[in-house]
């Protein structure tokens, strides 16, 4: 409870710093703030997620345009619940002890999947709760110790949000401990962009992604 409070303050600072800019177009709000991740041109798009996608097209289509979720009390519970359902639900294993192979996204049935998998049950359900597709973006981060991982991005009119399988506490992405990469299109599921990060010069990324 404590850490949901500081949380919830912390988020109301940001909408607060907001209000307090100079006017700009509500659209030109995302660009400008810090809490929101600046992405570059279209890039790879990881293995695994490609050969997902050769698998479920359905769930790599263009998306339409749209503004972050406006996140009311009610949302902020639905995005905790679902975080808290998947995080304590689904343990962590990697694909080679799964499937036998370095690489294999897909959504966890079996009870056991890695942070790609986790982070993909996260999005499809809160998708079929009625959340835009277009703001809940596979990202994938480089951890402090080199090794690559994946969260899912959720653009709301706080920040862009981290749901990750290794911390219990959404925060906003800045306050992670990692390296962002590069994350979904907001346009195209199934397209990639990178992320500028310049909180630490990211000079390789795990070969899978």
């Amino acid at each position: 409870m404590k850490n949901k409070s500081i949380l919830i303050s912390g988020l109301l600072a940001l909408t607060v710093s907001f209000a307090a800019a100079a006017p700009v177009a509500a659209q030109d709000v995302a660009s400008l703030h810090p809490a929101y991740a600046t992405t570059m041109d279209l890039t790879s798009i990881p293995v695994g997620h490609a050969e997902f996608c050769e698998r479920r097209p359905y769930d790599c289509q263009p998306m339409a345009p749209t503004a972050p979720v406006s996140l009311t009390d009610a949302l902020w519970a639905e995005l905790q619940d679902v975080n808290n359902h998947y995080n304590t639900t689904i343990t962590a294993m990697s694909d080679q002890d799964l499937y036998g192979v370095p690489e294999f996204w897909t959504l966890p049935t079996s009870g056991y999947g890695d942070c790609e998998d986790i982070s993909l049950a996260k999005r499809a359900a809160l998708i079929e709760r009625g959340w835009s597709p277009a703001n809940l973006l596979i990202s994938v981060v480089m951890q402090p110790n080199g090794e690559g991982h994946a969260v899912l991005m959720v653009r709301t009119d706080r920040g862009d949000l981290v749901l990750d399988n290794q911390e219990g506490l959404i925060k906003i992405w800045t306050d992670t401990p990692y390296t962002f990469l590069k994350r979904q299109s907001q346009a195209h599921a199934g397209q990639w962009v990178d992320i500028l990060d310049g909180r630490d010069n990211v000079v390789t990324a795990t070969a899978a992604y």
